[in-house]
């Protein structure tokens, strides 16, 4: 696990030496600091700027935790969860899995954007607190917690000489010329220019005409006119930098003019009489003036993103007649440079996104509008069609590609999920996108939260029998995984029973398949060979092909390796392994490696197991799927002791453990699942001795699950094999390219027909 998920800074950091001191001490003292102010004050800026300065204190980690894009107080702790990097496929509640992964930690959490959801976040800080005592919380929010032992650090506004070097810098960032700072000093950056045919310093117009409004100034009266600006904007850095961004266009004097003029109408002529939030929202405003049209209409539209989001998505949702898709970029080329918007590049690609004051801005106009609740089915539709498309993708080569842009959109189809859910007659809606998400629950590690949605749509009624009989096997599925049998034969055995009554064979095969899993994983081995093989022919029968068919190949392969036909199960896992080549799916075929591996240790080919093995830990890591990680890890720990190594594999038998205790009952509570770590423990014990046997199982139990993945694919040269598990092991997640739907302009079909996992 990384130590921190701090982000960069994108730009220089300016001022606020005396706040960060004093907020570093603070945190010397107190457990709880909740800075707190005025939006666009700089509240989350200071507060990472000094966590990221002050995380050396804290030796297992800073974690940024930001809660803005939430609308479902559910979700908090899962949000938390995810912010520790933690992945738990158990059904215990996520505040749970945070109080036991940091009772004994020294952390650092950075909470940000919590105040929407106040009377929910604080009860859990509290507990936290109370539980973990090596955790500190730096919060950042507009009004505090009010948790007991709270020290709330009010952060004020700029002071001038910080606030004219803010606008300066900005500005010369923004391209516009040097700004005088004091006398007559400039601020200016490398590089910075005055735009073609416009001369900012005198208010020239592209003909050349001075503007009547802006007539040539000294040096003095310029660097006056800077801080005159600055008091109008109250040092807030938000107004600032909003400000900055039209100076390659303006003239200090023009913006302070068209500014004050706003600020007379809504002061009613009092100079000086708006408060900090009324300036804040004075400056938006006249942002928000100062945009074209259609700038300001995309404004609106972008308010119902929650998250980053990219171009595609933009022009889907935010396109129509007002607003042609072939306009939408250079209209967000438009507010990226007047600070309105932030690019972000990262591993699903380039995406933007708007200040949660801009957007709440934005949102007001879209409600005066009357265009609210069209933009959100709009921003839900495109996020269902991505998630149809995903799912559809997920049996391909992109396999890869669809974990990651999944991750990405994961706040919005958060948000598709909360419309649906929230809309009684989108039922229906909440049902299929919850089931048509499986692929994210159970491939890429969100078990938990999967369960959430299931739960939650499930309790809903409604009409439409295939949306609900796909999110029954569904949730039967988590159910298996998280080692909740009851739940799962409930909603496994009402799928049957439905679907049969619908006449809808393929729900009936699936949810006969997961019935086939249940047994294979409580040591019912005939009934899940006949189960799942029942559930084959159904497939094969109906033309059903993807992902979830050949993992149940997979499964029958298990069953019959653990009734002791090793040939049958051998060619029933080379067959899935050469599908999965040739369709270039890799989450199955890392569960085809690992029967294979477990073969070819049953025969003596520790080599062989090993190099198999090592992918499969690969591959899952990647994903995020901890089940079939520590399947892999401990059947390694075997093939390690096997091939002469027994201390190295008590390390990795030890570093199952905690993985264990995060997927669920260990082993499934199966003792066909527990024989390789039964033979290992004996073996190991038997070569070392009770007591460094212990001792290196005890190593291994300390280990992180990065930690142990990294053991388990560097831990040393195979000698038998000749060569390290690097170069036999791939590594499909580290070179992967960004991820994106090619060529679309809408969002994907929803799926009718056969052959893919969306069907049943």
């Amino acid at each position: 696990m990384r130590r921190s998920n701090l982000p960069a800074e994108l730009n220089r950091f300016v001022g606020r030496t005396t706040e960060q001191a004093a907020l570093t001490a603070l945190l010397g003292t107190s457990r709880l600091v909740t800075v707190v102010g005025v939006g666009g004050v700089g509240k989350t800026r200071l507060a990472l700027r000094t966590a990221t300065e002050v995380q050396k204190r804290y030796g297992d980690g800073v974690r940024l935790a930001g809660l803005a894009p939430l609308r479902d107080p559910g979700l908090i702790a899962y949000a938390l969860v995810e912010a520790f990097d933690l992945t738990d496929h158990t059904p215990r509640p996520p505040r749970e899995v945070l109080v036991e992964h940091l009772a004994e930690r020294r952390t650092l959490l950075v909470l940000d954007g919590f105040e929407h959801l106040v009377e929910d976040c604080a009860p859990l800080v509290r507990e936290l607190l109370e539980r973990a005592p090596g955790l500190t919380v730096l919060a950042a929010g507009r009004r505090p917690l009010r948790v007991p032992g709270e020290t709330v650090f009010p952060l004020a506004p700029l002071g001038e000489a910080d606030a004219v070097e803010l606008l300066a810098e900005r500005a010369a960032e923004a391209g516009a010329p040097g700004l005088p700072t004091a006398g007559t000093g400039v601020a200016s950056l490398p590089g910075a220019r005055v735009p073609m045919g416009i001369s900012a310093r005198t208010g020239a117009t592209p003909t050349g005409a001075p503007d009547r409004e802006a007539p040539a100034q000294s040096p003095a009266g310029e660097a006056e006119a800077v801080r005159e600006l600055c008091r109008r904007l109250d040092g807030i850095p938000l107004a600032l930098e909003l400000a900055a961004g039209r100076l390659p266009l303006l003239s200090v004097e023009q913006l302070l003019r068209r500014l004050d003029d706003r600020f007379r109408l809504l002061a009613d002529g009092t100079r000086g009489a708006l408060p900090r939030h009324r300036t804040l929202r004075t400056a938006i405003g006249w942002s928000h003036e100062l945009c074209t049209p259609e700038e300001r209409l995309l404004w609106a539209r972008l308010s119902v993103f929650p998250g980053a989001f990219d171009l595609d998505a933009v022009e889907y949702v935010c396109g129509g007649p007002e607003l042609p898709p072939e306009r939408i970029l250079d209209l967000l080329g438009g507010l990226l440079a007047q600070s309105l918007l932030v690019r972000e590049d990262g591993p699903a690609g380039t995406a933007y996104r708007m200040l949660d004051t801009v957007a709440a801005y934005g949102a007001e106009w879209l409600a005066a509008l009357d265009d609210t609740d069209r933009m959100r089915r709009r921003h839900r539709d495109w996020y269902m069609g991505l998630a149809t498309w995903c799912e559809l993708e997920w049996f391909s080569p992109r396999q890869p590609e669809v974990a990651v842009l999944t991750e990405a959109a994961l706040p919005h189809l958060r948000a598709a999920l909360d419309l649906c859910l929230e809309l009684p007659d989108d039922a229906h809606l909440a049902q299929h996108l919850a089931g048509t998400l499986w692929f994210a629950w159970v491939g890429c590690g969100r078990l938990s939260e999967g369960r959430h949605w299931l739960d939650r749509a499930l309790a809903l009624a409604s009409d439409h029998e295939e949306a609900r009989l796909k999110a029954l096997w569904v949730l039967g599925y988590v159910a298996v995984l998280q080692g909740d049998g009851t739940a799962a034969v409930a909603a496994l055995h009402e799928c049957g029973e439905r679907a049969g009554a619908a006449r809808n064979p393929l729900a009936q095969a699936y949810a006969t398949h997961r019935m086939g899993c249940l047994a294979l994983l409580t040591d019912d081995m005939p009934r899940a060979e006949e189960l799942i093989g029942r559930a084959l022919d159904a497939y094969r029968e109906l033309g059903e092909l993807n992902s979830n068919v050949l993992m149940a190949q997979v499964e029958l392969a298990m069953a019959r390796a653990f009734l002791g036909d090793r040939e049958g199960a051998g060619a029933l896992s080379r067959e899935v392994r050469e599908i999965c080549e040739e369709r270039g799916e890799l989450w199955t075929k890392a569960y085809a490696l690992y029967v294979l591996g477990y073969l070819a240790w049953d025969a003596g080919a520790y080599g062989e197991a090993r190099e198999l093995l090592t992918a499969c830990v690969s591959i899952n890591d990647g994903f995020r799927d901890l089940v079939g990680l520590v399947l892999a890890v401990e059947l390694l720990a075997l093939v390690t002791v096997s091939e002469g190594d027994p201390l190295e594999g008590a390390v990795l038998q030890g570093a199952a453990v905690p993985v264990w205790d995060t997927v669920g009952v260990r082993r499934f509570g199966s003792e066909a699942f527990d024989v390789p770590r039964a033979l290992c423990a004996r073996r190991a014990e038997e070569a070392l001795g009770a007591e460094a046997y212990r001792a290196a199982f005890r190593t291994g139990q300390g280990l992180s699950a990065a930690e142990a993945v990294e053991r388990a694919l560097l831990a040393g040269r195979n000698p038998a094999v000749g060569r390290s598990t690097e170069e036999s092991a791939p590594r499909p997640f580290r070179a992967a390219g960004p991820a994106g739907v090619p060529g679309t302009r809408k969002p994907a079909d929803s799926p009718t027909g056969k052959g893919g996992e969306a069907a049943g």
